[in-house]
């Protein structure tokens, strides 16, 4: 056989011996993140209204809160200076560029006065106070904040879902976790939609594979 056609044929099984290794490592999560069992859901503070479906990204954090939820891992807290994760979620609807309204209040996070909030297919009871306040600064999606009212805007963006996860800080309430690297990030089309809500499986799975990964390798 030629040395080339040689080297050639090792170098190929010597990529195919690695190549498994390396695909499996890739995607652990750090050890703290597996180890957080608060969380704060939030719609993407830059993201506007669209008004042709005004509700999308509010319904979008609901359908993950709720999937969450189900999943049993994790407790939502109403504070983003609770949170040991930060999750930002922004709903698409396959648009890169489009009008939309900046400056209401319709993304932030609502009033609460106790008892439970209702959708067509399930009841959640959360605590009295605000359902979400951010306890980030200058967090536009915070219904508290102050706004010159309602205004058009061309919004360019992803035209797939997004939902990142960030790391909260509980020892420093002035932490804004968006400003730091992102921890783990997933974009997909459909990726929040109702009822899997893909995303949060997804999730789940890579929180799975870690901890297993992470068992075989103390």
């Amino acid at each position: 056989m030629p040395f080339r056609k040689l080297f050639a044929l090792t170098a190929a099984i010597f990529c195919c011996v690695l190549a498994p290794a390396k695909d499996k490592k890739k995607n652990i999560l750090p050890i703290d993140v597996l180890q957080a069992r608060t969380v704060f859901v939030l719609i993407d503070p830059t993201a506007g209204v669209d008004a042709a479906d005004p509700n999308a990204n509010r319904l979008a954090r609901m359908d993950v809160e709720r999937a969450l939820d189900a999943w049993g891992r994790f407790t939502l807290v109403q504070e983003g200076s609770t949170a040991d994760l930060v999750i930002m979620v922004r709903k698409s609807n396959g648009q890169m560029v489009q009008p939309t309204i900046g400056g209401t209040p319709v993304n932030g996070n609502p009033p609460i006065n106790g008892g439970s909030t209702s959708s067509p297919t399930q009841t959640t009871t959360r605590a009295g106070g605000h359902w979400g306040t951010s306890a980030i600064p200058n967090d536009p999606s915070s219904t508290g904040s102050q706004s010159a009212g309602p205004y058009p805007q061309i919004e360019a963006g992803a035209t797939q879902d997004t939902f990142v996860v960030y790391r909260g800080n509980k020892d420093d309430p002035h932490w804004n976790p968006l400003d730091a690297p992102a921890v783990w990030r997933y974009s997909r089309k459909d990726a929040l939609a109702s009822p899997a809500v893909p995303a949060v499986e997804v999730f789940r799975k890579l929180i799975a594979e870690s901890e297993k990964q992470l068992a075989s390798n103390p």
